[in-house]
């Protein structure tokens, strides 16, 4: 049994986790997974994936003890009990997952739970966590109603950057050949985004499509096959400078997820920013629907040079029975660390989880020399635990616990954009990467660093959406998302 980042061991619970993307993912803190034994079983019967497929023949992995042991778990940490169904004949419910929809469906109305309580896989979340790793043609989609797709970001190391597919590229169709594209727009009005989803293929490397897309006007028909990699959280091309205006200099840093590779990444970022003596920083956080809870703790650190070792980066607060389980983080200093005078946080609907904790946790020491700069968030101030099923290779995140910034404040199911003292509304434009002054959201955010006006976000711009350009974007999330996916929205 380990010792979670709260100073103790738990009974039942190895370790905690928290902080999903907007789409519902889990994450966790980084010291430990949280273990359950699997439930008894005489004899065996059929194990189930995380969607309830049955495959192997594996004791206490029949649906029915998946379910069962699902809603005990639920029963004893979900942070809303009285939501909870005092029971509900699983039968009906042909996967696990559907069953867990159906348990929590009370919160989801309250907006409480938006899809953050979820069964997914032991193997594949911690090979995420761990390295990024993920197959898929390394991109993030993003689309608007009206029926285009366009690429928001284009990953290193991934077949589409490879093949020319950068941030700006439109995608016009889809198919397996050349001689069945489809078009996006006829996708989009049948199905919605998950037209889209469906076309481009399963997550499993190997998988090939033909798609026709449009870079700077020019049309061309490409070929590509989704191949195993692991992400750069903070790009190479852009994910951290030192941006020089008007004689003075601005910090910049742009995380794509909260994954264990970001560490020494987001300190040569600050070393870089304490060496320049930079105080004034642009974090980029735009696209990061959250992650790993220690790597949200060391942003917060690496932005807390001038914090004492009392003061409090965050309150873990778990339902009334479990109340022992509260804990306080203080902020830690690091050799890296800076004392920013102002920071302009970008954000969008895709912000979400660990990259709003970050956010709220430094409103009390800022106040108004930290704004929001782009949309409104997506509004996930609650947390979970990760319990697993090893066996059956199951792991349930339960949302369990909320978290407060200093001034106990963490009520921000509608977003941070009514919370926070400064905001700018500012577009995501693809025309230009991430990090140009240039581009939309970046100009926003140096204007405010300079002490320039701007028109505050409206909190209620819509949850989980992007203005490009006065076009609502969204970023597509599959019904079936993986935990790159819900961590990393729009992922392909």
């Amino acid at each position: 049994m380990r010792v979670t980042r709260f100073g103790r061991a738990m009974s039942t619970i190895a370790a905690l986790s928290m902080l999903a993307g907007c789409g519902g993912g889990g994450s966790t803190t980084g010291s430990g997974i949280a273990v359950v034994a699997p439930t008894s079983s005489s004899g065996s019967t059929p194990a189930a994936d995380a969607n309830g497929n049955a495959n192997i023949e594996i004791a206490g992995c029949s649906l029915r003890e998946r379910q069962d042991w699902a809603f005990a778990q639920l029963k004893e940490w979900y942070l809303f009990p009285d939501t909870l169904p005092a029971s509900l004949d699983p039968s009906g419910y042909s996967t696990v997952q559907a069953y867990v929809d159906a348990l929590t469906a009370t919160a989801r109305g309250q907006r409480k739970d938006r899809n953050f309580t979820y069964l997914t896989s032991i193997k594949s979340e911690d090979s995420y966590y761990g390295t990024g790793a993920n197959a898929g043609f390394g991109v993030r989609l993003s689309y608007e109603t009206a029926g285009r797709v366009f690429v928001a970001e284009s990953f290193e190391g991934a077949p589409a950057l490879a093949a020319g597919i950068d941030r700006g590229t439109e995608i016009l169709a889809v198919g397996t050949t050349p001689d069945n594209l489809q078009n996006v727009g006829d996708l989009i009005a049948a199905n919605g985004a998950q037209g889209v989803t469906d076309a481009l293929g399963p997550t499993t490397a190997g998988t090939s499509r033909v798609l026709r897309v449009s870079t700077g006007g020019v049309v061309s028909t490409v070929t590509l096959t989704k191949t195993d990699y692991s992400m750069t959280p903070v790009s190479n091309r852009y994910g951290a400078k030192i941006i020089t205006e008007g004689g003075k200099q601005y910090g910049y840093v742009n995380l794509r997820t909260f994954i264990s590779t970001a560490d020494p990444a987001l300190r040569d970022a600050f070393a870089q920013f304490r060496a320049a003596g930079v105080t004034d920083i642009i974090v980029d956080l735009r696209y990061n629907g959250g992650g790993l809870v220690s790597i949200a703790e060391l942003m917060g650190d690496l932005m807390g040079g001038n914090r004492d070792a009392s003061d409090t980066f965050d309150w873990t607060m778990y339902r009334t029975e479990k109340q022992t389980s509260n804990s306080t983080r203080y902020f830690k200093n690091q050799p890296q660390s800076i004392a920013p005078t102002r920071i302009a946080f970008i954000g969008s609907g895709g912000t979400a989880s660990a990259s709003e904790l970050v956010i709220n946790a430094m409103r009390p020491y800022l106040r108004s020399n930290a704004a929001l700069i782009g949309t409104n968030t997506y509004g996930k101030p609650v947390g979970q635990i990760a319990v697993d099923k090893s066996t059956c290779d199951d792991r349930l995140r339960v949302v369990a616990f909320s978290l407060k910034n200093a001034d106990r404040d963490g009520d921000y199911y509608d977003g941070l954009a009514s919370k926070m003292e400064a905001s700018c509304q500012a577009g995501d434009d693809l025309a230009y990467p991430m990090g140009d002054p240039r581009e939309a959201s970046t100009r926003s955010a140096l204007d405010f660093l300079q002490g320039k006006s701007c028109t505050r976000i409206g909190a209620s711009g819509g949850i989980g959406t992007l203005a490009i350009k006065a076009k609502p974007r969204e970023l597509i999330v599959p019904a079936d998302a993986s935990t790159a996916q819900r961590e990393t929205p729009g992922l392909f």
